[in-house]
């Protein structure tokens, strides 16, 4: 009898819990999410696993990455409040390939399997795995092939003349002198210009780069006015 009680305690415990997501897009009637939810819960029956519970996203659009439903799931796996997600389809849980990889991805590090009723994939199961990693390099496929466009549409644009990056903000320098002579801080300064204090900072010190070039390049003078030459040279802060 104990032998049978501690056996029935070890089932018990070693039970699979499993979390079901359903989503529908509209609540006009159309679409009721108790489709989805009850064949999942007859597979989860005939499987033998515990239904942990069901998190039903209503009237969200797939396009979404984050949802009420689908956030509390997630966030109940990473304290490994059950042991597999199943869902009714694909296209019910993730928004595209990426979006489905990097949950994949995720309950694959938690420990936590992914089930598609309909697509009748398991991660568990050899083919389940499989059909993971042909994803996560269709995935990678899709990310490679995104940083070619965007290099070549930047080779073009480099091709046809057009400067890249963001556009240079205009600062008068005279201005930054004239505040700066006045006694306003580089914040001050850029707050009122409308640009950053490094490119006020940047302005001025152009500014005074030029200045110091031209004076260098003026003729030496005899040795008893080698002392105002260097005060020349000097190139103090405003």
């Amino acid at each position: 009898m104990a032998t049978r009680i501690v056996r029935q305690q070890e089932s018990a415990s070693s039970k699979i819990s499993a979390a079901i997501y359903a989503r529908v897009s509209t609540l006009n009637g159309n679409q009721d999410p108790s489709m989805q939810t009850r064949e999942l819960k007859e597979y989860c029956e005939r499987r033998g696993w515990h239904v942990f519970d069901c998190y039903i996203d209503n009237g969200v659009s797939g396009k979404k990455d984050s949802r009420p439903q689908l956030n509390r799931m997630m966030r109940d796996a990473h304290e490994r409040r059950f042991d597999v997600v199943v869902v009714w389809r694909f296209d019910r849980f993730a928004r595209s390939v990426s979006h489905l990889l990097r949950a994949l991805e995720t309950f694959n590090s938690l420990g936590v399997q992914f089930v598609s009723l309909s697509e009748q994939v398991d991660t568990s199961t050899p083919t389940g795995k499989m059909i993971f990693t042909v994803l996560g390099a269709v995935a990678e496929l899709e990310r490679n092939l995104i940083v070619e466009r965007v290099r070549a549409g930047l080779r073009h644009a480099r091709a046809k003349g057009k400067r890249l990056g963001r556009p240079r903000k205009s600062v008068d320098a005279a201005e930054v002198r004239s505040l700066r002579a006045a006694g306003e801080s580089w914040r001050t300064i850029a707050r009122k210009t409308g640009v950053s204090v490094g490119t006020v900072f940047a302005a001025a010190q152009d500014r005074r780069d030029t200045i110091c070039a031209h004076r260098l390049q003026e003729p030496e003078l005899p040795s008893n006015h080698d002392r105002s030459v260097k005060e020349k040279v000097r190139c103090p802060l405003p």
